[in-house]
């Protein structure tokens, strides 16, 4: 089991041959940090490496038990990524389960499991602990995926500040 430290709001970052688990705090409300989750025009915007794109067109999310889901992303001119799944899960704010692979037409049970589960913190922080379990990589790909889920978090935190920046100039701005 490795640990990696990427940064200040990256708790722990563990993995093992068969899953890896992130714990991360958000400087964002629980609500919004959720609904990064499950609204495609927030999905769209982070859920990808730095340098990559998910056109809106091409998210769609039927948040609900049982419900797909689906994002082709962009990675360079020549190159498509598609990943989907099926909702298991969903408490909203707090909790989400739902499958992923990148093979399309794949078995159900050749696919990852994803939990995500966010905790308020005081200040409207959120702490997250992401995991994603399954053992259908090879053991060296755990180690890649945990690197592409920091980046994908890191796009995430950046479009939640600024956000959360917004709404409370927004609010300052009505208190004049």
């Amino acid at each position: 089991m490795t640990d990696e430290r990427r940064s200040d709001d990256v708790v722990s970052a563990e993995r093992d041959a068969e899953s890896l688990t992130i714990v991360r705090i958000f400087d964002a409300p629980r609500e919004d940090v959720f609904h990064a989750w499950v609204e495609p025009t927030l999905f769209a915007q982070w859920f990808g490496e730095h340098g990559s794109t998910v056109p809106l067109d091409a998210a769609t999310l039927d948040v609900r038990p049982g419900g797909a889901w689906r994002a082709v992303m962009i990675v360079g001119p020549d190159t498509e990524l598609v990943f989907s799944g099926r909702y298991r899960e969903v408490d909203r704010p707090s909790h989400l389960v739902l499958t992923v692979t990148d093979q399309e037409g794949a078995d159900e049970q050749a696919h990852e499991v994803l939990t995500v589960d966010l905790e308020s913190l005081h200040d409207d922080r959120t702490q997250m602990r992401f995991t994603q379990r399954g053992g259908n990589l090879p053991p060296d790909q755990y180690e890649q995926t945990m690197h592409g889920w920091l980046l994908f978090f890191e796009r995430q935190a950046n479009l939640l500040k600024g956000r959360h920046d917004t709404d409370l100039k927004a609010r300052h701005d009505g208190d004049t």
